[in-house]
């Protein structure tokens, strides 16, 4: 699945902290009432990692990997790009 920039969608958040998904990518992603999700933030940013059956070496990989990225950028590692460019880049991940 490649990731476009117009495949981005916003939600608000509630009076009780809670996000809807919009209904586009609980489809894509087969989410149900009960999904279950890990969830870290830095700096502004919030990562849903949906969780099949509780977590796996995968998922903490994943998790380790978004670690040493953020790490990356509070030490000025990083190249700023164009919403293109970066979806472009995260297509080549995805691959």
């Amino acid at each position: 699945m490649k990731i476009k920039p117009d495949d981005v969608e916003l939600t608000r958040l509630s009076s009780k902290g809670q996000v809807v998904l919009p209904n586009d990518i609980r489809e894509k992603l087969n989410l149900e009432k009960g999904t279950l999700f890990a969830v870290t933030t830095s700096d502004g940013l919030i990562v849903l990692k949906k969780i099949e059956t509780g977590m796996n070496p995968e998922d903490l990989e994943t998790l380790k990997l978004i670690q040493e990225a953020w790490e990356d950028i509070e030490k000025g590692r990083y190249k700023s790009a164009t919403p293109e460019e970066f979806f472009q880049k995260m297509n080549k991940w995805r691959k």
